[in-house]
């Protein structure tokens, strides 16, 4: 039961737990390191399963758990204090830093829909964060779906619930290093963190999580390049990506990956077809 790659499965969980923690302290900056290290502990825990032959139902069910919570949870949590963040309210935050400005609008908006307290979030407005909920919602079914679906033993059918997850880290992140920036000039932000773009974009991305689209997994059986040449295609690719665009670079990768899936999965499919014909 507690042998290395289930403890790594743990390390997953509580971080995912941290994330949440963060985010609802307002500490949305933080919130997302906490969640790529749960991914580092849930990439090492199959490998170790792997390395070490202690492969089991029992793990296989307890990384669904903690993913459940690092990748569905979390997630969602945080989405719905971006949209709590970017909503605007009238307020001194101008001289306020990152932290305190998303402590102010979380606690303008539990008063506006907990407490009935009158301010600018007082209108239908204040319930669209609850939308962030369908990230969790949408999750749970993915991972029921990925443990009885014998077809993604080695690949993904539909977009896993890690890489959801990182393409939504990006809007935290950049609205912390763009912060100065946006309070005084919404510029491009104004489009980035409109709230009904958020929420369409949260319905888009959860929906794509019980899709049919074949995607690759970046589970190595071993380091070869044979067998890996698209995976060491796509971590390449991204190094260069995020050495050219920082944190801008999320959202190109998550696209990156989804569109090397479907160029890979058409052109193996009409390779096979030709020999077969």
């Amino acid at each position: 039961m507690f042998n290395i790659p289930n403890l790594f499965t743990a390390a997953n969980l509580m971080c995912g737990v941290m994330a949440i923690i963060l985010t609802l302290a307002g500490r949305i900056d933080i919130a997302p390191f906490a969640i790529f290290l749960g991914g580092l502990f849930d990439f090492f825990d199959g490998f170790l399963a792997r390395k070490l032959n202690v492969t089991g139902e029992f793990g296989k069910q307890l990384d669904s758990l903690a993913d459940m919570v690092t990748f569905g949870l979390a997630p969602g949590i945080l989405m719905m204090v971006v949209i709590i963040a970017t909503i605007y309210i009238d307020g001194p935050f101008f001289d306020m830093n990152f932290p305190s400005y998303v402590n102010f609008q979380i606690h303008n908006w539990v008063n506006a829909v907990f407490y009935g307290v009158p301010n600018n979030m007082d209108a239908d407005i204040k319930f669209l964060p609850f939308t962030a909920l369908f990230i969790p919602f949408m999750s749970m079914f993915r991972l029921a779906k990925f443990n009885l679906d014998k077809r993604q033993t080695d690949s993904f059918i539909g977009v896993p619930t890690p890489l959801n997850t990182i393409f939504f880290t990006f809007f935290p992140l950049i609205l912390w290093l763009e912060f100065d920036t946006w309070k005084y000039s919404e510029g491009i932000f104004g489009y980035v963190f409109n709230s009904y773009f958020l929420v369409g974009l949260i319905v888009l991305m959860s929906l794509l999580l019980v899709s049919e689209i074949p995607l690759f997994s970046l589970k190595f059986k071993n380091f070869k390049w044979k067998g890996n040449e698209i995976r060491f295609s796509f971590l390449l690719i991204s190094a260069i990506l995020i050495a050219l665009f920082l944190v801008w670079a999320i959202p190109l990768i998550v696209f990156l990956q989804l569109i090397l899936s479907v160029t890979e999965n058409k052109y193996f499919k009409k390779e096979k077809n030709e020999i077969q014909s």
